[in-house]
């Protein structure tokens, strides 16, 4: 994982007392001008944001639940004719525990969570982990909103080193694991999406993704599901069981048992 350098700072642009417990919480000096340079934070009326210092063009990229392109995806209806949801097993009556190990911006963890699954999500980097928890507070009470509260809990921590220790001290069983590691792509491919980009730069390659994909068949009662570019090699060189391929990505789908209705 990349070490954040030392000249990354939280900027405050509005609520200085909640930009204060962002900066004490992640250990950053709280500053009222943006840097010349590099990866930031930024707390604004928005709420909490990562910016680039270097791509002075592209917005800040934030974690929002009731908007933008996740919103769009409930309002969808989230439904489990999604790919990811069909990948997880989610049928009518199958609504499965998952434990996301690699949760990112929890785009994927909010739709299955949608969907009735009582999901836990393990970020290891503690801005993303950040963003994620912002957003999380912004929406909470809003009446659509409500099974976020009752079904999702966001972890901070590494699930490289030690996964199943993370889910027995929550007394989470999971059904289905979850795994979409960061792929080291082009830069050109990387710049496609700007969150992509910018993750690329504040976390860097997951080079010990194959850990994950070794515990996760160790700790799941049911299928392990690995998200991965179209055309990208498998995790560990290890074959699926079944994939399913879309026009960008696909779903390595790892079969332990048949997920049954409760």
């Amino acid at each position: 994982m990349t070490v954040v350098s030392p000249s990354s700072v939280l900027v405050s642009s509005s609520n200085l007392s909640l930009a204060s417990i962002w900066a004490e919480q992640l250990n950053l000096p709280l500053v009222s001008v943006a840097p010349d340079k590099g990866l930031y934070l930024i707390y604004d009326a928005q709420g909490l944001a990562l910016a680039h210092a270097d791509l002075p063009k592209v917005n800040p990229v934030r974690v929002d639940f009731s908007a933008g392109a996740v919103a769009h995806r409930l309002q969808q209806g989230g439904g489990r004719g999604q790919a990811v949801a069909k990948a997880c097993g989610l049928k009518p009556g199958i609504s499965p525990r998952i434990l996301d190990a690699t949760l990112g911006l929890a785009t994927d963890a909010v739709v299955l969570t949608s969907l009735g699954c009582q999901l836990v999500g393990i970020e290891r980097h503690p801005w993303v982990a950040a963003l994620v928890q912002d957003a999380l507070q912004r929406v909470k009470g809003e009446v659509d909103l409500l099974w976020l509260d009752e079904r999702f809990q966001l972890v901070t921590g590494d699930s490289t080193q030690g996964m199943a220790d993370i889910a027995a001290a929550l007394d989470f069983e999971p059904e289905v694991i979850y795994l979409d590691p960061m792929f080291p792509g082009s830069e050109k491919a990387a710049q496609v999406k700007k969150e992509m980009r910018f993750f690329r730069d504040l976390v860097g390659k997951d080079a010990d993704a194959d850990v994950l994909l070794e515990q996760a068949l160790d700790l799941a009662s049911h299928r392990v599901v690995v998200k991965r570019p179209r055309k990208a090699p498998e995790l560990a060189g290890k074959k699926p069981s079944f994939s399913l391929v879309g026009k960008a990505n696909r779903f390595d789908i790892y079969a332990l048992r048949s997920l049954q209705s409760r």
